[in-house]
């Protein structure tokens, strides 16, 4: 499937590489530097940022590149845009992942998931309708239909996008990615039923700033009880075949972080290509 693979995160995790990203604001000139950075894959904060969905369609528009599109031969993006939407888990606000999907990102991080049904939801709100006779029914989708946009900045047919526009890897042939922020103490004793009764989730992100608040030890992340808890979700998701990602990844402790089996690394966008550079590096790109 990677040879015809639109999402470069999921791309890079069947040839077996970890997946490098960043955090991304929503506005043109940071779309314009990122069509082009080290990364297979950027996130639009709209968590701690404003939620501007009209903002989000144009900075997806300025992260296309035409020429990388017009080399390559293929319309998959050289980045692959993903969105952290502001709805927390309890919340289970389905219209956010709703809005930014029909723009035609990739995939939905889901902030402060803690429970078997907010992770539920998360994977049903990324997920169209089906009969119940059709295979992998569950989680039952409630995304409402709307592809039009989101089609076409995909460079596909409505039809062709109904194909894949489904979960990976609950769809082998789908390409929108659920993530699910894994940051409270709530959530990592839950973290294995999770994991063992939700398909569909592509991958957890350790929230460490939450998490180490939660704590007592606020933004201490190499603390050992925060090292500690984090562990512990790396070993869950470990156990359920599941990438696990972390949000701050520098000079110090990228090579911890590889060792340690984490696939969805995020870095300080721009700053941080040096880093992301010998990491890839390490990584075997």
């Amino acid at each position: 499937m990677s040879d015809n693979r639109l999402n470069g995160i999921i791309r890079a995790w069947e040839q077996g590489k970890p997946a490098f990203t960043a955090f991304s604001k929503i506005d043109r000139q940071s779309a314009i530097d990122m069509s082009e950075a080290p990364y297979d894959g950027i996130v639009f904060e709209m968590e701690h940022n404003p939620y501007d969905v009209s903002a989000l369609g144009d900075a997806l528009q300025y992260l296309l590149n035409r020429k990388q599109i017009a080399e390559s031969g293929s319309v998959a993006p050289a980045v692959t845009p993903l969105a952290r939407i502001p709805a927390n888990g309890a919340e289970m606000n389905q219209a956010f992942a709703k809005q930014v999907l029909d723009r035609g990102t990739y995939g939905v991080i889901w902030p402060h998931v803690a429970t078997v049904e907010q992770a539920c939801n998360a994977v049903a709100s990324c997920r169209y309708a089906r009969p119940k006779n059709a295979p992998l029914y569950e989680p039952k989708g409630v995304r409402g239909d709307g592809p039009a946009n989101a089609a076409r900045y995909w460079g596909l047919s409505q039809a062709e996008y109904y194909a894949r526009a489904d979960v990976w890897p609950l769809a082998p042939q789908g390409e929108i990615l659920v993530g699910l922020m894994i940051e409270s103490t709530q959530a990592i004793e839950n973290l294995d039923d999770m994991l063992a009764n939700v398909p569909g989730i592509g991958f957890c992100l350790i929230g460490e700033g939450d998490l180490s608040q939660e704590l007592g030890l606020a933004r201490q992340y190499e603390h050992p009880e925060v090292l500690a808890a984090m562990a512990q979700i790396v070993a869950t998701c470990h156990k359920h075949g599941v990438r696990v990602g972390n949000p701050h990844v520098t000079a110090k402790n990228y090579e911890r972080l590889l060792n340690e089996g984490y696939q969805f690394l995020m870095s300080a966008p721009q700053r941080s290509y040096g880093v992301i550079g010998k990491a890839r590096e390490m990584a075997g790109y």
